[in-house]
């Protein structure tokens, strides 16, 4: 690791304490796992389980962040004023409230004596909670503004030339978005697409509250984790498998992704 000869001297320690404060417990993890055990365990039922619907959930909250964070992105990046704000400050609530309280909400609003919720059920006898549909829901919900905050940051850099070119040569706003600002915001597309995944894979507050910890249905492999640590018969080795599938899924995604900025800085 190479280092700017302009860093102040403390600043490389205290940095190395901020890596050790994260990396140490994960060290913990990898260095206490039944790494000789670790394919048997991942093979298991309830390993199985949890991991195929983390992944179809996660997947789910991933394209329903961007069919609605890119359009909220590009809204907000061409808004100014106190509403601007507001809007902007609300939709990015996910990221500072408590996992519990955005289940506790979530529950309020679609509950079967939700404000929508109520009468849906009234209505179809439908009930969202505790359901497959409510962890895409939840996921969805906390993973949302990272999406938003990475697509609208791009936005707001590129600025508005490049469009308002292709206007001022007929191009109507649809094709606008296509052809202009679509490809202006691949990459940071890209980024935030990688940490709504992640950020969902790891979702585990807002979907017990809101989804509940049924095996097979809701019992995503955060759920089935924590299950293992009160009592059940899942066993704590196979939490401890799966822990590590969630670490080393992050960190894939999270190094490539970086790969890929700088791949593009550098060709940029």
């Amino acid at each position: 690791m190479r280092l700017s000869p302009g860093l102040p001297r403390w600043a490389p320690a205290l940095a190395g304490v901020g890596f050790l404060v994260i990396a140490a417990p994960v060290f913990a993890l990898v260095w206490r796992a039944p790494w000789s055990m670790l394919g048997s365990l991942l093979a298991s039922r309830p390993a199985l389980s949890a991991l195929r619907l983390s992944l179809i959930t996660s997947l789910g909250a991933t394209v329903a962040c961007l069919v609605i964070g890119v359009p909220a992105a590009l809204v907000l990046s061409r808004a100014n004023g106190p509403a601007a704000s507001v809007a902007r400050a609300i939709m990015l609530i996910p990221l500072v409230l408590p996992p519990m309280v955005s289940g506790l909400a979530m529950l309020l609003l679609l509950g079967r004596r939700g404000l929508v919720g109520g009468p849906l059920a009234q209505l179809t006898g439908y009930a969202l909670p505790f359901t497959t549909p409510a962890v895409i829901v939840a996921q969805t919900f906390v993973a949302l503004p990272f999406l938003i905050v990475s697509a609208e940051g791009s936005l707001r850099a590129a600025g508005l030339e490049f469009e308002r070119a292709a206007a001022s040569l007929g191009a109507r706003p649809t094709r606008v978005l296509r052809t202009v600002t679509l490809p202006l915001l691949a990459p940071a597309l890209r980024g935030g697409t990688v940490l709504c995944f992640a950020r969902a894979l790891g979702e585990f507050g807002a979907t017990a509250l809101f989804a509940g910890n049924l095996p097979g249905v809701t019992q995503t492999m955060p759920l089935s984790i924590y299950t293992a640590f009160n009592g059940s018969d899942i066993g704590q080795d196979v939490a401890t498998a799966l822990s590590l599938v969630l670490i080393g899924v992050s960190l894939v995604l999270l190094i490539a992704s970086g790969t890929m900025g700088r791949v593009r800085a550098g060709h940029g």
